[in-house]
């Protein structure tokens, strides 16, 4: 059985990047839901409309995958590719040269000042990213940006669901010249828009790819601002990413700031419950079906060098792969500026940074797809295959917990704001994250963390072999 839009739509795992509704000028609409999230609607789409719709959902089977989209050029298809990143070339770690710079970033600002020398080079016209202070209430949205000044204001992480219908539809009539920021499901979803939609292929000339553990809904920001004093009534903005010299890169601070105050109140995102990106809070469905960790759809893909060597340098430090000559001779210049500061890694070293990730993304991916065609229900088609002989029980356990932890989070942070108890979410969280403590202790060993890494490097080298057009 096909699993198509309609399909992504009834599990629950729209990820609201509002391509469908662009494709089909807003036949196919975008709703809110119950958890802040945005969601597609066919109720006034035609048939037609809902099959072209299905074209570019990045979670439809009638959707090429990441294998057969590639790299957005053909000199980035040129490249040698491996199976956890896709197509590569240059693969390196680095930050910015400046202090000052690295403060207003929330790793080693590399993504922003890539974007800038985008626009001074003349590369594009304008760059559409997510920004700050949207009109219609929510803490970000997709914006377009024309100048340096704005894409400098507009940096740092935002932990937030946006859509990218509104900015699309602009770029689609303006005659632009855009780079396109975004997770990797949304440059997917907008690569699939493209080849629907020649305007915007000829408009979007740089895809910029950005390391995703997951989203969130915006039930993230709200909890951890609650948790610092600050209720969502209240709530005026937020710092997903603030650091701090005495601890390491990964360890950083959450601040928000309530309506009318000039100041953010910080604590340490770790104490925060939900604030441990390991346990799924408020993660959308559709992130247990993703398998597409580096952006491999996108011309160069930035991320968190989580490996200890550069995590002790607590102002932060990117993880790089590009995939385009011109990107490449930008880094190149920067260096020697002096701007940058780059070094080149290996590819399994950039792997290992998300390790985690790809515990989730792979090793996970297989189970919840085995859990889920026995429960049948439908799923969509992977380059993993369903398993469940690749994890021991309780890794299977643990696999199962966090995604138990990212549904509940959801439905009783719902309740608590409802009925302006915070301890209410609080309280059964902390009873699931204990749960889920007590069946993590002891999980990664020295022994358990090489077993895991080597079985998801001989899965990679399985689906390598297997052919780019193998979906599995």
């Amino acid at each position: 059985m096909t699993h198509g839009i309609e399909e992504t739509i009834a599990r629950g795992m729209c990820i609201g990047c509002g391509t469908c509704s662009a494709v089909t000028q807003g036949a196919v609409s975008l709703q809110l839901n119950r958890y802040g999230m945005y969601t597609a609607s066919l109720d006034s789409a035609t048939d037609e409309q809902t099959r072209l719709a299905s074209r570019v959902c990045p979670f439809s089977d009638d959707a090429p995958d990441e294998d057969q989209l590639g790299a957005p050029t053909g000199g980035g298809n040129a490249l040698p590719t491996d199976p956890r990143v896709g197509h590569y070339g240059r693969v390196f770690a680095g930050r910015h040269a400046s202090q000052e710079y690295l403060m207003g970033s929330s790793s080693g600002g590399l993504t922003s000042w890539l974007l800038q020398q985008l626009l001074d080079e003349s590369m594009v016209d304008a760059v559409i990213h997510v920004g700050r202070d949207t009109e219609d209430g929510r803490l970000f949205q997709y914006t377009i940006s024309t100048d340096i000044e704005s894409v400098v204001a507009q940096r740092k992480s935002q932990y937030y669901p946006t859509t990218l219908r509104d900015v699309l539809t602009a770029a689609s009539t303006d005659k632009k010249r855009y780079a396109l920021v975004g997770v990797p499901c949304f440059i997917k979803a907008a690569r699939l828009l493209c080849l629907q939609d020649p305007v915007l292929h000829e408009s979007i000339r740089v895809f910029v790819g950005l390391v995703c553990g997951h989203l969130k809904s915006p039930f993230f920001a709200e909890s951890l601002s609650w948790q610092v004093g600050i209720p969502p009534s209240e709530l005026e903005a937020v710092d997903f990413r603030m650091k701090n010299e005495a601890r390491l890169a990964s360890d950083y601070d959450f601040g928000a700031r309530r309506r009318g105050s000039g100041d953010f109140t910080r604590k340490r995102t770790k104490d925060l419950v939900g604030g441990n990106w390991g346990h799924g809070a408020f993660q959308p469905e559709a992130c247990n079906f993703c398998d597409d960790i580096f952006a491999e759809t996108a011309d160069v893909v930035f991320g968190d060098a989580w490996l200890l060597k550069y995590m002790k340098e607590w102002r932060g430090t990117n993880v790089v792969i590009t995939r385009n000559n011109e990107i490449d001779e930008i880094f190149d210049k920067g260096r020697l500026a002096g701007t940058i500061d780059i070094e080149d890694i290996s590819l399994d070293s950039a792997a290992h940074s998300q390790a985690g990730n790809f515990r989730h993304r792979r090793d996970g991916l297989a189970l919840r797809l085995s859990d889920d065609v026995e429960a049948g229900l439908s799923v969509p088609q992977k380059r993993i295959k369903p398993a469940r002989d690749h994890v021991t029980r309780k890794r299977a356990a643990i696999v199962r917990q966090r995604r138990r932890m990212s549904r509940m989070s959801l439905e009783v942070f719902a309740d608590a704001r409802e009925r302006g108890q915070l301890d209410l979410y609080l309280r059964t969280m902390r009873a699931e994250i204990a749960r889920y403590r007590k069946m993590d202790r002891g999980q990664f060993s020295w022994v358990e963390v090489t077993r895991v890494w080597n079985n998801i490097r001989s899965t990679f080298r399985k689906a390598g072999s297997a052919g780019s057009s193998d979906k599995n």
